[in-house]
């Protein structure tokens, strides 16, 4: 298994940064490492996820958990569970301001074959993250 995690606080409150998170469309203008978002964000919504660091190729994907303001999970991988990657947005409120916290698991059991041949995917993370909060906190 093989996680990677970025938080901030950002002082927007978590229906202003979920607004945000749910554009897919408009993620290019705020995530150095999206290429596109193709696919409407919303609850059991199918997307297709193209980045930077992998050019030209998308990733198929659900929203598998969807909760306005709070959480959603996507969900990515290979049939019958061999490899799987669940990517966690979650928002709380820190008295006027949001905590917010990505994170992506992968498991099953070709995860380790697969994730020695992704690259190292903390930086966009992090990139991610700054973006986002950059995003909601010029916006108000």
């Amino acid at each position: 298994m093989k996680t990677y995690r970025a938080s901030r606080t950002i002082n927007a409150s978590p229906e202003a940064i979920w607004a945000i998170l749910t554009e897919g469309r408009r993620y290019p203008e705020w995530d150095p490492s999206m290429e596109r978002l193709e696919g409407r964000v919303a609850s059991g919504e199918k997307l297709k996820v193209f980045t930077k660091l992998s050019p030209g190729r998308g990733f198929p994907i659900r929203v598998t958990e969807f909760v306005p303001g709070q959480r959603m999970a996507w969900t990515g991988g290979m049939p019958l569970g061999l490899f799987k990657g669940v990517r966690t947005f979650t928002l709380a409120p820190r008295g006027g301001a949001t905590e917010f916290v990505t994170e992506e698991v992968f498991s099953g059991p070709f995860a380790s074959m697969i994730v020695k041949r992704m690259p190292d995917l903390s930086d966009s993370f992090e990139q991610f993250a700054d973006g986002l909060k950059r995003r909601a906190e010029n916006a108000r």
